[in-house]
C-alpha cells in the first residue's frame, strides 16, 4: 500500500462501492482492535467504544467484539435507532450482540479507562455534531485527559471533515488516528494534526492507486529523488547557478539576509542580495560571502534565479523593481511584500502572466486571501482548493503555507507536506524557505521539484532541530539553515525515503 497517496471523500466512495461485495469493515475493525490491543493498558483496564449512526460504527462494533474476544472489558456506547443503521453496520452490531456483547446508552463516569475509541462519525461529515454526539465528544476529550489514556480515532476523528480539516465544534482530540484504504487530506492540514495525533492507514487489502488516481499526494523525498545528486569533482562555483534575493526595504534587511543565507548553504554557487535600503550595509559580517548589491544592479547581474519579497515593502520603489524582475529571464520565486504588490496592483500579474513558464508563489494564508480576494477563514476552511485556485487564477505554482503546507502547481496537482513542527510559526521562516528554494532553481532543478523539496526539507530541518532539544518554543528561523545543510547532504545520492 501506498501511504503518500491522498483521496477526497467522493473518491473513497467510489472505491468502497466498487468493493462493495468484500468484508471491508470486518477488516476495518480487525486492523482497528489489533491497534487498541497494543494501546489499551497492559492490565487489561476496561475499554470504551462509542458507535455512532452509520458505517464507523458498524466498524466500532467489530472492533469490541474482538477487543472482547481477547478478554477486554469492553463497554460499547450506543443511542441511536438500529433500524436506520447500513447493512453492515447493522450486521456488525447483530454479531457484537450474539457473541455476547451488550450496549450502554450513555457514557459512565467511572471507571477508569485504559482506551476509548471513537467510532462516532467518519469521513464526509459536513456540519457540526450535535445532541448527545456532542456531548459524547466532549465527555471523551475529557476522560481521555482524566484517565491520560489513549484515544484512538477510526478513519478520521469524529467533528473533523477529512477533505478540509476543518474542525468542529466539538470535535475528537485524538491520540491515535486509524485511517481506512487510504490517508485523507484533512488529517493533514488546518486543524487536522491538532486531532489526529499519530496516524496510521489500514489498506483492507485494496490497492485504489492502481484503480484510480489519487486525487493527491503527500511530499515525500521520492518527488524529489531524482535530482539529488552528488556534485562531480571537476566543477566551479558557476556550475551551481547564481541566486539572487531582491528586498531589504528600510528597518527589514534581515529578512533578506536570511534568505540569502538559507540560499548560500543549500549550494548556490553565487548568491546576491539586492537590497532597497540605502542605508544598509555592505557586507554581511555573519555570512561575508554574500555579494551586497543596491536593488537596481541585482536586476543587471546575471543570475539562475531570483527570489522577490524579503523585506521588500511596498513603496513605489517597490513597485517599479518588481516589475522589471518580472521582465527577468530567470526562474522566478515571489514571496512577502511581493505578493503584497501582486495583489495590489493588477500591471504585476499582467506581467506575471506574460512570462515564459510559471513563477513560484509562497503566500501564508492571509497573504493568499489578499490574491484570491476572500477572508482568512475562506482560505483554512478548504486550504487544498485555495491553493489550485491560486495555482490556476496565477499560473503559477504555490505553496500555501502553514499547518500541512500545501503545494499546488499549474496543471491541478497537489500535494501536502507533513513535516514541520509548531516551532516554525516565528518571524523569518518564510524568508529562509525562500532562499532554500531559489537555491534549487539556482541549481537547475525544475520549479516543480525545487518547491517541493524546498517546502519538505524546511519542515525536516525544523523537525530535526526539535528531536534534538531547540526547540518547538524558541526556535528560530537561522537555526534551520545549517540543519537543512545538513539534511540536504545526507539526501543527496541516497534513496531513504523520509
Amino acid at each position: 500500500m501506498d501511504a503518500t497517496t491522498l483521496y477526497l471523500s467522493p473518491t473513497l466512495r467510489r472505491i468502497e462501492a466498487a468493493h462493495a461485495a468484500e468484508p471491508l469493515m470486518e477488516r476495518a475493525g480487525a486492523a482497528a482492535a489489533r491497534w487498541a490491543v497494543e494501546l489499551a493498558a497492559t492490565d487489561g483496564g476496561p475499554v470504551l467504544v462509542l458507535a455512532g449512526p452509520g458505517n464507523n460504527g458498524g466498524d466500532a462494533f467489530v472492533a469490541a467484539r474482538l477487543l472482547r474476544e481477547r478478554f477486554f472489558d469492553v463497554r460499547l456506547v450506543f443511542n441511536s435507532d438500529p433500524e436506520r443503521l447500513p447493512a453492515d453496520a447493522a450486521h456488525a452490531r447483530r454479531h457484537f450482540l450474539d457473541a455476547g456483547g451488550a450496549e450502554i446508552d450513555a457514557i459512565p463516569d467511572v471507571p477508569r479507562w485504559s482506551l476509548i475509541i471513537d467510532g462516532l462519525f467518519g469521513i464526509g461529515l459536513a456540519r457540526a455534531p450535535g445532541g448527545r454526539y456532542a456531548d459524547w465528544i466532549a465527555t471523551a476529550n475529557r476522560l481521555a485527559q482524566r484517565d491520560a489514556c489513549p484515544l484512538l480515532a477510526l478513519d478520521c476523528p469524529s467533528g473533523l471533515n477529512a477533505d478540509t480539516g476543518q474542525a468542529f465544534s466539538p470535535c475528537i482530540r485524538a491520540s491515535h488516528t486509524l485511517t481506512f484504504i487510504a490517508a485523507k487530506p484533512g488529517l493533514l492540514t488546518a486543524d487536522g494534526p491538532d486531532h489526529c495525533g499519530e496516524i496510521r492507514v489500514a489498506g483492507l487489502a485494496l490497492q485504489p492507486s492502481a484503480e484510480i488516481d489519487p486525487d493527491g499526494h503527500v511530499a515525500a523525498l521520492a518527488d524529489f529523488a531524482g535530482h539529488l545528486n552528488p556534485r562531480r569533482r571537476n566543477t566551479h562555483k558557476g556550475s551551481f547557478g547564481s541566486a539572487g534575493i531582491l528586498g531589504g526595504g528600510k528597518s527589514m534587511v534581515g529578512a533578506a539576509v536570511l534568505a540569502g543565507r538559507a540560499a548560500l548553504k543549500l549550494g548556490a554557487g553565487r548568491t546576491y542580495l539586492g537590497l532597497l535600503d540605502t542605508d544598509a550595509p555592505a557586507v554581511d559580517l555573519i555570512q561575508p560571502e554574500l555579494m551586497m548589491r543596491r536593488a537596481d544592479a541585482l536586476l543587471q547581474t546575471g543570475l539562475q534565479a531570483l527570489a522577490c519579497g524579503p523585506g521588500m515593502g511596498r513603496s513605489a520603489e517597490a513597485l517599479r523593481l518588481l516589475e522589471q524582475a518580472l521582465k527577468a529571464p530567470v526562474q522566478l520565486l515571489l514571496d512577502a511584500d511581493a505578493l503584497n504588490l501582486l495583489a495590489d496592483d493588477g500591471r504585476i500579474e499582467a506581467h506575471l502572466y506574460r512570462r515564459v513558464g510559471p513563477a513560484i508563489l509562497t503566500p501564508h494564508p492571509a497573504e493568499a486571501a489578499r490574491l484570491l480576494d476572500c477572508t482568512i477563514r475562506e482560505i483554512q476552511g478548504d486550504r487544498v482548493h485555495a491553493a489550485c485556485a491560486l495555482a490556476e487564477r496565477y499560473r503559477s505554482h504555490i505553496a500555501l503555507k502553514g499547518c500541512g503546507t500545501v503545494i499546488a502547481t499549474v496543471d491541478g496537482r497537489w500535494w501536502i507536506n507533513s513535516t514541520g513542527n509548531p516551532g516554525m510559526a516565528t518571524a523569518g521562516m518564510g524568508d529562509v524557505l525562500s532562499g532554500m528554494i531559489v537555491a534549487l532553481l539556482a541549481q537547475g532543478w525544475p520549479a516543480e521539484a525545487a518547491l517541493i523539496a524546498g517546502v519538505h526539507l524546511h519542515g525536516a530541518a525544523a523537525d530535526r532541530l526539535v528531536a534534538e532539544g531547540a526547540g518547538p518554543i524558541g526556535l528560530t528561523a537561522g537555526e534551520v539553515i545549517d540543519t537543512a545543510r545538513v539534511l540536504f547532504n545526507e539526501w543527496v545520492g541516497t534513496d531513504k525515503a523520509c
